[in-house]
């Protein structure tokens, strides 16, 4: 694991992991016995993260949601698409990089796969507008997923955004109207689709590709209205209180699980993605495999009949939970 972005949360591993290496040099000594004390210390690590990750507190999941080091779109897409072709633009004004799509092989299965990518490094995450789409993204998304009806080829999104860009040019070339025809359409596809929420799922620009037949989220992802800054700037005019607003959002994968939100989460490896990324990785291609072959059973009516039922019946099960 890199420690080069670490949560305040964090700390006290790093610090348990760095006495495990300096005690591995120190083992390399001829005649040194260091095993037992390596040993002990790393039971002490794995029970100190098993501790700290059941109590996080909705704003920590909310920061691990957005750690530097967590796996984006792109490094799903590599690992889990090899032969990944990527399709440019939306056919009307621009090709928005914040949103990736194209073409590939997801496990022999051939697969649309759209997924919003924030970049890592400066000059990257600038280009991709950190990960915020802009109404071409979303038109580009579109497009593809018109492309993937017309060939009768599964949709899978991978979402991974704090919401659609909210400039004055995205707004003048028609924000709104842009996630509102994702929206529409998204509804009524003749193929199976499959979302997932990767990090953030911010607003509508997370629900402009998760009008599908199943949603999953990651375990330490999020998911929510609004994002708890901008909330606290609308009750409290005051972003820094973004904590407070994060504990009353409901945004977790099990909150989000417990109102019908999403179908299920998807575990990450001990210690959130960001540590293991290969196998958290794994994970969610393997869920999502599973899925696939189960939804390429049933016709498209059931797919759209599916997708009716499941967000139609969400509200109702949030009422009865709060009620």
């Amino acid at each position: 694991m890199a420690f080069d972005h670490l949560l305040e949360f964090e700390k006290p591993v790093q610090l348990l992991e760095n006495q495990i290496r300096e005690l591995e040099l120190a083992s390399q000594v001829p005649n040194v016995d260091l095993s037992s004390e390596i040993q002990a210390l790393r039971k002490k690590v794995d029970d100190l993260i098993k501790s700290t990750y059941e109590n996080l507190t909705a704003w920590e999941r909310v920061l691990l949601a957005r750690h530097a080091n967590r796996p984006h779109a792109l490094d799903f897409i590599n690992q889990l698409v090899p032969d990944f072709k990527e399709l440019h633009g939306d056919r009307r004004f621009a090709d928005d990089k914040s949103i990736v799509g194209g073409i590939g092989h997801w496990a022999n299965q051939k697969v649309m796969v759209i997924g919003i990518e924030k970049g890592r490094k400066t000059q990257e995450r600038v280009e991709r507008n950190f990960g915020m789409p802009k109404p071409e993204g979303y038109r580009k998304a579109l497009r593809l997923m018109n492309l993937a009806a017309q060939f009768s080829i599964p949709i899978v999104t991978l979402v991974d955004t704090p919401g659609a860009y909210p400039g004055i040019g995205a707004e003048e070339r028609g924000q709104a109207q842009a996630i509102a025809e994702n929206l529409e359409v998204m509804s009524s596809l003749p193929v199976p689709t499959i979302s997932i929420i990767l990090g953030e799922g911010g607003s509508g620009g997370a629900l402009a590709l998760a009008v599908t037949n199943k949603v999953f989220m990651m375990e330490y992802a999020i998911y929510s209205v609004i994002s708890p800054e901008s909330c606290a700037s609308i009750l409290w005019s005051d972003p820094k209180l973004a904590e407070k607003a994060a504990n009353s959002l409901k945004l977790t994968a099990v909150q989000a699980k417990t109102f019908g939100v999403i179908d299920d989460i998807i575990l990450e490896p001990q210690g959130g993605a960001h540590r293991d990324r290969e196998k958290a990785i794994a994970l969610l291609g393997n869920k999502v495999s599973e899925e696939l072959n189960i939804l390429l059973k049933q016709n498209v009516s059931s797919w759209i009949d599916q997708r009716f039922a499941k967000f139609r019946n969400i509200g109702n099960e949030t009422i009865k939970l709060l009620t």
